[in-house]
């Protein structure tokens, strides 16, 4: 079941077929199946990459929403971590750019589903367990599913 609703979710945050092809490579898609088959001392590795897929459809979702820049170089820092080749990698990669968690948090005004999307950003990257992120998928899922991308804008430029 969670491999399903974990594919369900990337293709509902990359609908278009450009995207799917730019950010949804073999690896990542298989990335939740290759979890379940992993052997113990590969366990990290591959919930690392199912971390990172989840987190990039998030703000793909944000993006989409609300068309941040910061959003967008979040995507694609998560998207440059998922190739890398271990954990050590991908802490690499992350450390690096931490400056953007920094950027995307203090710069971003969204509406409420935009900030359901922030929290979920969040959660994700806190999430511990199978069973946990298995959780998160699903209101992730239900989350995508429920989206007014045709509120994008509401509210910008109040007040300026």
């Amino acid at each position: 079941m969670s491999a399903t609703t974990y594919d369900q979710l990337l293709h509902q945050a990359f609908p278009d077929p450009a995207d799917a092809t730019r950010y949804l490579s073999k690896p990542t898609l298989a990335a939740y199946q290759d979890l379940e088959r992993a052997s113990r001392p590969e366990l990290s590795f591959g919930f690392e990459r199912v971390r990172l897929a989840v987190a990039m459809a998030l703000m793909k979702l944000l993006a989409d929403l609300g068309d941040h820049a910061d959003c967008r170089a979040v995507l694609d820092l998560m998207h440059r971590a998922l190739r890398a080749g271990s954990t050590k990698e991908i802490d690499a990669i992350i450390t690096k750019e931490g400056k953007l968690f920094d950027r995307l948090y203090s710069n971003l005004y969204v509406n409420e589903q935009g900030e359901q999307l922030l929290n979920l950003f969040s959660d994700t990257l806190e999430v511990d367990s199978i069973a946990g992120m298995d959780e998160l998928m699903k209101e992730a899922l239900k989350l995508a599913q429920e989206l007014d991308f045709s509120q994008d804008d509401e509210g910008e430029g109040e007040g300026e």
